[in-house]
This record gives structure tokens, sequence and C-alpha cells, in this order.
């Protein structure tokens, strides 16, 4: 195999394609590569860990067709230090040369024979609107669990819902639920629970996309964007009932500035250290923010804002309060709250379509 392309090219192709390899035990170690297949002037790249497969598809100068599979980490970072221009990739009996300018690099390759061959993805197609779904992801992703130990929440809820679809995650600690009305990939009631991972690495590359493509098969899931084929395993098992989590009434409504009250938790938050909770006093005379650690300090700062209710105090994890506001649209945000101990729910005064809840954390 060889081929020549700019640097930028596979740099790219190699860095998106290696967000599919995990450190987790259990992989071939064929796994930790990322798979190369050159025909004419396309060339494939392909990495996975047998549950998140990702392929990008690049143009390069191809001069000799062929298939080999190179160290992801090793091959990712030296492209990555060399100046931008033309490289040149030989693959041969003797492993892989990676040549620019005056660099000239020899790497040991692994057997090609060994990695899963790519399956195109299965399904029916729909596509949809770029900006609608990357600001879905970025809403809704975050709230998902990283701990692998409980699978199911490690998921994104995809539901049919009121003529539209619906994203929701949960870590057990906050809830994030957003609705895109008169977006229809499911049947009526279906439901579907993607992996995070394979989400977030779709919302990342939406940016700069104007559609994204989707199909879904019986235990798989793909999105397609531009150049990328993003394939996931779907996670089997029951989504937690996350209706009956949200409060239909709250007493307590807060009106404040979300911007003003993002940079007022950042401040104060300074002083939340070692786990301490950031505590949010609200009465009619305002907001007070206030962060306690002991043995190094504490701060207080006032915001104007709107309450109704009875004077209460409530505590949250700052960072998770924080992911809340950030994704939050419009410029006020309403904190819905029943007491200091009970579910508490962030919504836009202006928007509708998305909803943040967050469990308090216990002060004495």
């Amino acid at each position: 195999m060889k081929f020549r392309c700019e640097r930028d090219v596979l740099d790219r192709a190699f860095s998106i394609a290696g967000r599919a390899i995990s450190n987790r035990g259990g992989t071939p170690p064929v796994m930790s590569g990322l798979h190369m297949h050159l025909v004419g002037d396309n060339l494939a790249v392909v990495g996975s860990d047998l549950d998140l497969t990702i392929r990008v598809d690049s143009k390069v100068g191809g001069d000799e067709d062929g298939t080999a599979v190179l160290p992801a980490k090793l091959g990712a970072d030296i492209v990555r230090s060399l100046d931008s221009g033309q490289i040149t990739l030989t693959v041969d009996d003797d492993g892989a040369r990676v040549v620019a300018g005056r660099s000239d690099f020899n790497l040991r390759v692994m057997s090609a024979d060994e990695f899963p061959k790519f399956e195109e993805p299965a399904g029916d197609a729909v596509t949809l609107g770029s900006d609608s779904v990357a600001a879905a992801l970025d809403q809704v992703v975050k709230a998902a669990s990283g701990d692998d130990s409980r699978p199911i929440l490690t998921g994104v809820l995809l539901a049919a819902e009121n003529d539209g679809l619906r994203f929701v995650a949960t870590d057990s600690y906050r809830l994030a639920v957003r609705d895109l009305p008169g977006t229809s990939i499911l049947g009526r009631d279906q439901t579907v629970l993607v992996p995070s991972r394979a989400l977030e690495v779709t919302g990342r590359l939406l940016g700069d996309a104007d559609e994204l493509t989707i199909r879904l098969a019986e235990r798989e899931a793909s999105f397609i964007v531009d150049d990328v084929t993003i394939v996931t395993r779907l996670i089997e098992g029951e989504f937690p009932n996350y209706r009956g989590l949200i409060p239909s009434d709250h007493p307590n409504v807060l009106v404040v500035e979300r911007v003003a009250l993002i940079e007022a938790v950042r401040r104060v938050g300074l002083l939340a250290q070692d786990s301490s909770p950031v505590r949010l006093a609200m009465s009619g005379d305002g907001l007070e923010l206030i962060a306690i650690t002991q043995d190094v300090g504490q701060a207080h700062e006032t915001l104007d804002s709107s309450y109704e209710g009875n004077d209460l105090t409530v505590a949250f994890n700052p960072g998770y309060l924080l992911d809340g506001l950030e994704v939050s649209p419009g410029e006020e945000v309403r904190l819905e709250t029943i007491d200091a101990l009970k579910p508490a729910v962030i919504r836009s005064v202006d928007e509708e379509g998305f909803l943040y809840l967050l469990m308090p954390v216990r002060v004495s």
C-alpha cells in the first residue's frame, strides 16, 4: 500500500477513528490499531472496540492499493507531530514507513486479517438537520453516566414522543430531557438506548456539517456525518422510569438571569472544595450563593432575582449545576424546587423543550 496526502487529512482521519478505541481488557491486541484500506484514491481508516466502530473516508493520492493495521496511538502521535505539508505512507513486508520533509519513521504493523470486517450500516436511512440534533446532544449527553458497572445509565434514550423525538439521559444524580418536535425516526411508542460515547462523537462532528443520517437496525445504530460513519451496538435493558422522577408541582420558583448565575456559581465555586456544595439561599429579597470549605474559607455572592415561595436554601454539586445552566437556552432560567432534599428542575423561561433535573446535596 502506498499513498500521498496532506498531513491534516491523515491527522483528522486518525484522530476521529481513534475515538472508538478503548483501553478496556478483553479485546484482541489488533483492536488497539487503526485499520487502513486503500482502493484507488479512496482511503478508509477504521477504529473499533467491537461495541463502537468509526470509519473515516478520505481522498488521497493513491499509488498502490492495500490494507494495513497501524498502532493507533503511536501512528496518530507521529502524524500530529509532523509539520504541515505532504506525507507519503508506504506499507510493505517490512512494515509501514511515514515520510514527510526530513522526517522518516518506520513502524511495525499488525495483522489486518485479525481485524473485524467493517459491515455497512443496516436499517432505513433518516436524514435530519444538524443544528437541532447538535444542540440536543450537547444538552443531554453530559447527563449520562460514565460508570460501566451500570451500563443502562451510560446510554441516551431516544423515544418517540408527541409526534417528535425525545432524548433522555441520567446518571442518577441529574436528568436531562430534550424534545425535538416534528422529528421522526422511530415508530409510535418505540425507544432505543444508544451508548452516550457514540453520541458524544457524533455531536462533535455536527458543528461542521449540514445534516445527519441515522440508521436504526435491530441491535445497532449508525450515524453518518459527511465522510464519517459511526456504528454502535444498542444497549439492551430497561431504562429507568424517568417520568416518575420529575415532580408534577413545585411550590417554589426562582427566576434569574442565566449568564449571571453561571458566572456567580463559578466564582463562589472556587471555595467549594473537597466535594463541598454551593448553597443557593432563595427569598423575596433575592438570591445568595454560599460556599464553605472547612480550613479553607468561604464565599458569598448575591444576585438580583424574582422568587415565589417559602424562604429556602438548597445545596448542589457546582459542576452538575453548571452543566445544566450552560446548556439551557434563553436569557433567563427558572429553578423550581419543593424543599432542600427533593429534586429541583431547571427550565428556560423563554424556550420550551429542555428540562434539567438535579438532586440536591444534603448539608448540615
